[in-house]
């Protein structure tokens, strides 16, 4: 989608830091940050959210799911972390093309609650 800034930033028309990329996916941070971690994984295929999957999306869909704790590891988020996927208007979507935020805190600011 020509006007869609996930896809201008997946075709590389506007300058982002990739923290990660491969064939279906690229991850970049989030400009408004709600933890100290906060990045996104976003497909490099426009889909505009989780209400407009396909049953042709399925291996992408499962791609993305498998990358997110791979990324989240690296990001020393060996603890845990969230994952949020807001779909549509209604739920908070603000941005027309499907992405997961990845929210935590790295386990180099100590133990959590818990552990």
């Amino acid at each position: 989608m020509s006007s869609c800034i996930f896809c201008k930033i997946a075709n590389k028309e506007i300058p982002s830091e990739f923290l990660y990329e491969d064939e279906r996916v690229f991850v970049v941070r989030d400009l408004h940050p709600k933890a100290p971690i906060h990045i996104l994984v976003i497909p490099k295929r426009h889909i505009a959210s989780l209400i407009d999957l396909q049953d042709s999306d399925r291996d992408l869909a499962t791609h993305l799911l498998f990358t997110l704790p791979k990324i989240a590891v690296a990001h020393g988020l060996v603890k845990g972390f969230r994952t949020i996927i807001n779909s549509g208007v209604g739920g908070g979507q603000e941005i027309s093309h499907l992405h997961c935020h990845l929210i935590g805190i790295s386990s180099v600011y100590g133990p959590t609650a818990g552990s």
